[in-house]
């Protein structure tokens, strides 16, 4: 089973174990038009490999892109995505091929709709106040 991580757990895990990594699995779409998490201040880079491709297909090659990010077995792998359900099936895929530890990252980058039908409020990475940017 899969252990999901609160946001700020991830980066205290980032800020501390240099071998811990964060990987983005939204789409190309996501990372540009609603931002991404900025990994400056730790000196840390921020892996983007899609786990589904334009029209929900999963990406046949998402094990080749980590690889081809230098993601390597043994290293704590937090897989982050819109709301958390894209980064759970990615962090299951990675166990079972024996990379890993991997983790989800709870709620993800923008978390559920709040109450006005807006995300990026309630939970998840931004609404947690952590380091982010947009293009």
């Amino acid at each position: 089973m899969i252990e999901d991580v609160s946001p700020q757990a991830t980066w205290l895990a980032l800020e501390e174990n240099p071998d811990a990594q964060l990987i983005d699995v939204r789409t190309q779409a996501e990372w540009f038009f609603v931002g991404i998490p900025e990994l400056s201040r730790l000196n840390r880079e921020l892996h983007l490999v899609s786990w589904q491709l334009p029209g929900g297909l999963i990406n046949g090659q998402f094990l080749e892109d980590l690889s081809a990010a230098g993601l390597t077995a043994g290293q704590p792998l937090y897989f982050i995505c819109r709301s958390g359900a894209r980064s759970r099936a990615a962090a299951q895929a990675v166990t079972e091929a024996g990379l890993g530890p991997a983790f989800n990252v709870a709620d993800g980058f923008e978390g559920p709709l709040d109450a006005s039908s807006h995300r990026g409020i309630a939970a998840g990475w931004k609404a947690s106040g952590l380091p982010w940017r947009q293009s």
